[in-house]
């Protein structure tokens, strides 16, 4: 006979409530370095912005959305180890690319200013 453990419910809702409140604090703090990028308009201030300051937030949103996944995948019975191994590479590569695109939001406003980011004058 096969035995089922207790679906793993609480790391599904810890890892929703870790990418809550990391994204919230990835927020702020995304908003508190572009307005002081707006202030002075230092390219420095820009290139603060991919640093540890808004690293940290950013990988806790990362890590708790690998574990709601995975959790999620558990739920569903796949085992601990392959709902690990399909959820990690995911949350990976979704991060990298959201990152990414971050750091070119940021270069093209050091270019053109808030004005190249106006996607409502686009026609």
């Amino acid at each position: 006979m096969y035995y089922y453990s207790e679906p793993p419910y609480f790391l599904l809702v810890a890892g929703l409530l870790v990418g809550i409140a990391c994204g919230s604090a990835f927020d702020t703090t995304l908003k508190q370095l572009v307005r002081e990028w707006a202030k002075n308009r230092s390219t420095r201030t820009l290139m603060n912005l991919q640093g540890t300051q808004l690293l940290v937030p950013f990988l806790g949103i990362g890590a708790g959305v690998c574990v709601f996944l995975a959790a999620g995948l558990e739920i569903f019975g796949f085992p601990f180890p392959v709902s690990y191994v399909i959820s990690l590479p995911l949350t990976v590569l979704s991060s990298w690319l959201i990152w990414y695109q971050l750091g070119k939001l940021l270069v093209q406003l050091d270019r053109g200013g808030s004005q190249a980011l106006d996607l409502d004058s686009i026609n």
